[in-house]
């Protein structure tokens, strides 16, 4: 005899594995931004914006227009009223929840869903340190900042809505910087059509895609039998060593193509992978976010 599961029992137990899973995920996030040493002060820098930042001395060439009278009334000396780079006014992060990335060829190897959510925690703890403004790009959700913003996000990342593409943002960001992170095995097209979309906005972007170390080199051999993720049929090679020649050209033709999407928009591309500490890409990317939007260059392969 076989019982129906009580709908408020599955809730509340996804609702306890939740919980569970949390406190170890903020630990791990913070214990990685914790490399990201020096930049206390984020990204926050003068420039054109609305923000408030700080008043500073006036020095030769300053237009009269660029004092504060008010300001420099109060002591000797003028002063200038400097607002906020505007690109530090927010920052969108989305972690790849799709199948592909639930997927791994080591027990002793993270997931490369698992790497990407806590890059992704880990980069937005960095940010929320410096001062900078945060939300997932699937949300809908203006970015904010505070302390009570990085629990509200590790929550989210461990209970993503069901997705199987690149994010379809409620409200596209505007004149914001947007972070992607996912292993990018969707079509190339369809990747390039989504950063022209968010680009077209006005968001400059940066893309990290994780792969897990077999994905680059198919380091397998014999009959082996490919179990697709995402619904795919399965695929069985009898021998699976004459693949490999003809499966890593074609996965440089890939990642070509989604460089080349991220370049024509200014966008950069790195790739990391799920057996090297994750501290080196974190910084690298922060590195690439405390750059001028206009800068060129990115993260490097």
């Amino acid at each position: 005899m076989t019982t129906t599961p009580d709908p408020a029992h599955l809730v509340q137990a996804q609702a306890q594995d939740l919980a569970a899973r949390l406190p170890p995920l903020l630990v791990a996030a913070q214990r990685v931004a914790a490399s990201l040493t020096g930049g206390s002060h984020g990204r926050r820098r003068a420039g054109a914006g609305e923000t408030f930042w700080q008043y500073r001395r006036a020095i030769p060439g300053d237009a009269a227009t660029a004092i504060d009278w008010r300001r420099s009334a109060r002591g000797p000396g003028l002063y200038v009223r400097e607002s906020e780079w505007a690109a530090s006014q927010g920052i969108w992060l989305w972690a790849d929840a799709s199948g592909s990335m639930a997927w791994r060829s080591l027990a002793q190897l993270p997931t490369k869903a698992e790497r990407a959510r806590l890059l992704t925690l880990a980069l937005a703890a960095g940010l929320l340190n410096g001062g900078e403004r945060v939300a997932l790009l699937q949300d809908g959700s203006a970015p904010a900042s505070g302390a009570g913003i990085l629990p509200r996000l590790a929550t989210a990342l461990l209970s993503p809505p069901a997705h199987t593409g690149l994010p379809r943002p409620h409200r596209p960001p505007r004149h914001g910087e947007i972070v992607l992170i996912s292993d990018f095995l969707h079509p190339a097209d369809s990747i390039a059509a989504e950063i022209a979309a968010l680009a077209a906005h006005g968001a400059s972007g940066h893309l990290l895609q994780v792969m897990d170390p077999a994905e680059e080199t198919l380091p397998y051999a014999g009959p082996v039998r490919f179990a697709g993720l995402e619904g795919e049929a399965e695929i069985t090679s009898r021998r699976a060593e004459d693949w490999r020649q003809a499966y890593g050209d074609r996965m440089r033709t890939h990642r070509d193509a989604i460089a080349a999407s991220a370049a024509a928009h200014g966008w950069s591309f790195a790739i990391h992978h799920t057996d090297q500490p994750p501290q080196h890409a974190l910084l690298a990317l922060y590195s690439r976010l405390s750059l001028p939007r206009n800068g060129m260059g990115g993260l490097g392969r």
